[in-house]
């Protein structure tokens, strides 16, 4: 069976859309983001076409309002069925991205957490490795644990900060998968070497 894997947060703006782009990049994946809100701008669905072309799916549901899913359907008038929200069918490796953390709401009842622990998916924890990473980094594994989600493991972006690195796995009970250097300038050539320096391709096939 081809890899599967669901990209999530300990927050917004970490570097979700990065790691997730280098994954599908060294993979040869897919990419698919579910639910997308706020489309001025380039889109994430966006960014990771142009780091990879030919690689994207369309999202389920696209949204015009910059806000978490359930407040952006609610202003723009929809109603978003999270029972209907299934990954594709494909015959390939698929990377899928949530939004924000993993406990931002999809609707008024159901979290993006809520969908992963449906989904059966082995989901990858991104952490950023700045102050206060180690409580944020706890918390999500606790939230998806406590849902019976799946976790292959933390990938961590940012400077090296080997203590945390090494502290949230060995009590969270989860493996450390690697660290994505921030990038000055990102490329596809920047994005496959970062890869390559910081990830073990093996733990993700």
């Amino acid at each position: 069976m081809k890899p599967r894997f669901v990209v999530t947060g300990t927050d917004t703006d970490i570097g979700k859309s990065v790691f997730s782009a280098a994954l599908v990049q060294a993979l040869q994946a897919r990419y698919w983001k579910p639910v997308q809100s706020g489309l001025e701008g380039e889109t994430d669905t966006a960014f990771v076409e142009r780091m990879v072309p030919g690689s994207t799916l369309p999202e389920a549901w696209r949204l015009v309002t910059p806000a978490s899913p359930h407040l952006a359907a609610e202003i723009d008038g929809v109603e978003i069925d999270t029972d209907a929200l299934n990954p594709p069918t494909i015959d390939a490796p698929l990377v899928i991205e949530g939004a924000g953390g993993a406990l931002v709401p999809v609707t008024r009842n159901v979290l993006y957490a809520d969908v992963f622990a449906r989904w059966q998916i082995p989901v990858i924890v991104c952490a950023r490795t700045a102050l206060g990473t180690i409580n944020h980094s706890l918390m999500t594994v606790e939230a998806l644990k406590a849902r019976g989600v799946p976790i292959h493991g933390i990938a961590f972006i940012g400077e090296a900060m080997p203590d945390s690195e090494a502290t949230i796995p060995a009590i969270a009970g989860v493996r450390r998968l690697g660290r994505l250097d921030r990038l000055p300038a990102i490329t596809p050539e920047a994005l496959r070497a970062a890869f390559a320096a910081g990830f073990d391709i093996a733990d993700f096939t």
